[in-house]
């Protein structure tokens, strides 16, 4: 009597292996899903911009750079926008 339906151990470790991998998609995918769901999302967008430029404010405020150095950042972070 054959008790594997004439299915060897390939298409046993073919079947082992697609099932790990269905249930490691299945997982990443609950992950990514909180992940994103979070408050504290660290996704780069355009408030970080504002924020970069805050940053490019308060080292010309301090006098850590000059006119100049301040006008050329301040074109490069808006033109990078």
């Amino acid at each position: 009597m054959m008790w594997s339906n004439g299915m060897g151990w390939t298409g046993w470790l073919f079947m082992a292996v697609t099932a790990f991998a269905f249930w490691a998609l299945a997982v990443a995918a609950v992950v990514a899903l909180f992940r994103g769901a979070r408050p504290g999302n660290t996704s780069r967008g355009p408030e970080e911009d504002h924020g970069a430029l805050q940053i490019l404010d308060q080292r010309f405020a301090r006098g850590e750079i000059d006119v100049e150095e301040y006008h050329a950042r301040q074109n490069v972070l808006r033109s990078a926008h």
